[in-house]
């Protein structure tokens, strides 16, 4: 094979030029006019206009455009490859059920990237990930030294994708990839040639854990409560540790994004009664992600109006009784739980040491999370 395939000029003519990809679930192929109401109705969806640049309304015209873009790229060395996605049963969904590009580097030794979006109807069941590994295994075939994905900081739907085809998180680039007004920060990813297909590390989804009065759940777009005023000593939680009403959006993405590369494990803590949600309380690590037999981090906050009725004791002991049980018994699995807590935070000192904490040492002088220096003290509960 030539050791940079992609620098020569397509042979054939379209649609014929196109490779058909094939496995169980995907199949790719050239796009024909008869895909193009398919198309339509893709890029009209909202989810697809929300994070693409793709003209709004968009109609069979800028369909047929598409077409001959398609058709372009694979006329050109190094242009872009463009497939339309079929589901090989053709009960999960319409004929065209989606776009994948790949789009080699400049030159052989710069990376590629690649692009996709699936029909509404065709979601859930699984083919945008087998497509992806489609394209991804014939990039590789052809010469790609590295595949790149980038996404609008918040595309959870897309880099979920992603995630299932082994690409490495590397966080996020400043206003990285256009939007429908202007330019926007974007999540990157990467993929290498000996890279297995298959996720690095799980996708954390906080199992529901109810007792003593609390419900541990996942956190919803609507836990806004937990953004009330809150009047935390700035020494004893980091700034964006407690959301306010202004910021809340963003933390909850922080979370979410923490939880999909494995970082850790977020729950609302609600009143199982009502479902009010009262807090937060987290199992997790600063780098690396969640491991049987190692160790993480205990964290949690609550409400100022929730406070006085022992709920941080009652969600950290649930929240740490889950994570060190054995993963065969549902629990994470963990060696050892910590925390960290101001000396002089006498309520988070004694929801910890309720919650079978036990303390290991003391500092006279530990960094705080504003910036100050004082006495702190370290926790530790053993598996």
């Amino acid at each position: 094979m030539n050791e940079h395939p992609a620098d020569e000029v397509p042979h054939g003519v379209f649609p014929g030029i196109v490779p058909v990809l094939k496995d169980s679930t995907a199949r790719l192929r050239a796009m024909t006019a008869a895909d193009l109401p398919f198309v339509v109705e893709m890029c009209g969806d909202a989810e697809s206009a929300r994070w693409t640049t793709v003209p709004q309304p968009y109609g069979l015209s800028d369909a047929r455009s598409f077409l001959e873009e398609h058709a372009a790229g694979w006329a050109r060395a190094r242009g872009r490859r463009y497939w339309a996605i079929e589901p090989v049963d053709d009960a999960a969904g319409p004929p065209c059920a989606g776009v994948l590009d790949l789009r080699p580097g400049e030159r052989a030794e710069l990376p590629w990237e690649v692009g996709f979006a699936l029909h509404p109807a065709a979601r859930g069941r699984g083919i945008m990930s087998a497509a992806l590994r489609l394209g991804a295994r014939w990039a590789f075939e052809h010469g790609a030294p590295s595949l790149y994905w980038y996404a609008a900081r918040g595309n959870l739907a897309s880099w979920r994708v992603a995630h299932a085809c082994g690409f490495t998180h590397h966080g996020t680039l400043p206003q990285r990839v256009p939007v429908r007004h202007g330019t926007a920060d974007a999540w990157c990813a990467s993929l290498l040639p000996d890279d297995a297909l298959s996720p690095r590390q799980p996708w954390v989804v906080p199992p529901v854990v109810e007792a003593d009065g609390l419900r541990l759940r996942p956190l919803r777009d609507d836990d806004t409560a937990i953004a009330e005023p809150h009047d935390h000593p700035p020494h004893h939680l980091p700034a964006r540790a407690v959301p306010t009403p202004e910021t809340f959006d963003d933390w909850l993405l922080r979370r979410r994004e923490s939880m999909s590369i494995g970082r850790g494990s977020n729950w609302c803590i609600a009143d199982a009664d009502s479902d009010e949600p009262l807090g937060e309380v987290l199992v997790f690590v600063r780098d690396g992600g969640l491991a049987v037999g190692g160790t993480a981090e205990l964290g949690y906050s609550v409400r100022p109006s929730a406070r006085g009725r022992g709920v941080a004791g009652r969600a950290a002991r649930l929240a740490a009784d889950l994570a060190l049980r054995p993963v065969d018994d549902g629990g994470f699995g963990l060696r050892r739980l910590v925390a960290e807590t101001a000396a002089d935070n006498t309520a988070s000192n004694r929801a910890l040491a309720g919650a079978g904490f036990t303390e290991w040492g003391r500092e006279a002088a530990a960094d705080a999370p504003d910036g100050s220096v004082g006495p702190a003290v370290h926790w530790e509960r053993l598996a």
